[in-house]
């Protein structure tokens, strides 16, 4: 359990409701590991977040969280004492992933501020030094576990040992691939969409519109379009894509940009506010209608990349490579992924795939198709079977991988569980009182200080 982490999230969530009352009612120190505390309003932030999300929580929770704290303040002792790297910019990517988190949650940076009763600056203050603990020990187990390999003799002997009657049943599973291109309107239609914009930039600058009544009109972005376009976004944000970002921060406030291209469409853009690195902005999308001939030519494209495929002429790691516009599998050569990594089940796809699969033997690419993506954008794909299990119970022939996976996972466990005992001993730990009860903690710290 990455504690640090954890606590960030609960800690600022914790303005939100009754766990800020309960932090300042419970702050106590119930925990010292060499110099490094445990505040009992850690413990007790975490367990009322969870139940305000309806999670059960076991009798003990006390006690299991506070021995995973603990630990990793050990791991942080050591970290520094090795003086593991972490730098300024990791501490604050971090920072800004997790406040743009509450910024979402909360509805805007406005609100966000109000209910924390403090600034985004401020609240990141807050929580610099806990972000940097929480690396530190991430870069201490990964350390401790660095050169931990796994066998094929000790994969067989961790199988061996599970029940068999507890083995996990799998439905059919597949792997497989996809090449996406999204078709391009004819250029008259880019063209058409470009005019229009920059008609509308012409009214907002003339006075005869404003800008957020024409988004709310004519933009084709749904996300944006019912509050006039508006967005909050940051400079280092990696999410936007680059050209579109890139033209915002070039304005100064008030200032409309002129019709730009990203890879959604075009764009005006309309700086509303700025404050350093974070900005409100406005933009208005229009997307170039497509005709069913760019669909048809995309078609052809996608067929002639597949008589290449069949033909051994290319791989297909080398056609997703160089035509693929689909960014969640673009980096993985194609191949889907979902809960069982590479392996996907019948119910993780579109619903609009499964008739084609039936048709394809494992090493089979489909014919074209055209289809709707997740942003109800036109595409067109071709899918490649790669691999396909019928419904079996888990054995070591056709699970090696998954398997293995887990005998690695409980082999690091344990070479961290010996990191633990050879270490704790050195450092001086001291346990509440109110903790006597834990049996686990007088394991874990069989020479703890009580008070």
């Amino acid at each position: 359990m990455k504690r640090i982490l954890i606590v960030l999230i609960l800690v600022i969530s914790a303005f939100a409701g009754q766990a800020q009352t309960a932090k300042l009612l419970a702050d106590k120190i119930v925990a010292i590991v060499g110099d490094k505390i445990v505040l009992k309003s850690d413990i007790v932030n975490y367990i009322e977040d969870q139940k305000r999300q309806g999670n059960e929580m076991p009798e003990n929770a006390e006690c299991f969280l506070l021995e995973r704290m603990m630990q990793d303040k050990a791991l942080i002792l050591q970290a520094e004492k090795d003086s593991l790297p972490v730098s300024d910019e990791e501490v604050e990517a971090e920072l800004d992933q997790r406040v743009r988190y509450f910024i979402m949650q909360y509805g805007g940076k406005e609100a966000f501020e109000q209910i924390a009763g403090r600034t985004i600056y401020q609240v990141k203050e807050d929580f610099r030094k806990s972000i940097r603990e929480g690396r530190l020990a991430k870069s201490m187990r990964e350390k401790i576990v660095e050169y931990v390999k796994i066998t094929p003799n000790e994969v067989r002997e961790y199988f061996n040992k599970i029940p068999k009657d507890s083995l996990p049943f799998y439905e059919t599973e597949l792997v497989i691939g996809q090449i996406v291109i999204h078709p391009k309107a004819g250029r008259e239609l880019e063209k058409y969409a470009q005019d229009e914009l920059a008609d509308y930039r012409r009214q907002i600058e003339a006075g005869q519109k404003t800008f957020e009544t024409l988004a709310r009109l004519y933009s084709e972005d749904p996300g944006s379009k019912q509050n006039g376009g508006r967005y909050e976004i940051n400079k280092t944000q990696k999410d936007w894509d680059p050209d579109f970002k890139n033209a915002a921060f070039r304005l100064k406030e008030g200032q409309v940009s002129p019709v730009i291209k990203s890879k959604f469409g075009y764009h005006i853009i309309q700086m509303v506010s700025r404050n350093g690195d974070d900005a409100v902005i406005r933009h208005i999308l229009r997307i170039p209608a497509l005709q069913d001939e760019d669909v048809e030519a995309t078609k052809l494209r996608l067929d002639s990349i597949r008589t290449k495929l069949v033909a051994g002429t290319i791989t297909f790691g080398e056609a997703v490579d160089k035509n693929s516009d689909d960014q969640n599998s673009k980096f993985s050569a194609g191949i889907m992924s979902g809960q069982g990594g590479a392996f996907v089940t019948i119910d993780e796809l579109d619903k609009n795939l499964v008739p084609y699969l039936d048709k394809l033997k494992v090493g089979e690419f489909s014919q074209p198709m055209a289809y709707k993506d997740e942003q109800d954008k036109q595409a067109v794909r071709l899918v490649y079977l790669q691999g396909k299990t019928e419904p079996h119970r888990e054995n070591i022939r056709d699970d090696y991988d998954r398997i293995a996976q887990r005998a690695l996972a409980e082999k690091k466990e344990r070479t961290i569980d010996k990191w633990f005992q050879s270490k704790l001993p050195t450092y001086y730990v001291m346990v509440d009182k109110d903790f006597q009860q834990c049996e686990s903690l007088r394991k874990q710290f069989p020479n703890y200080v009580s008070k």
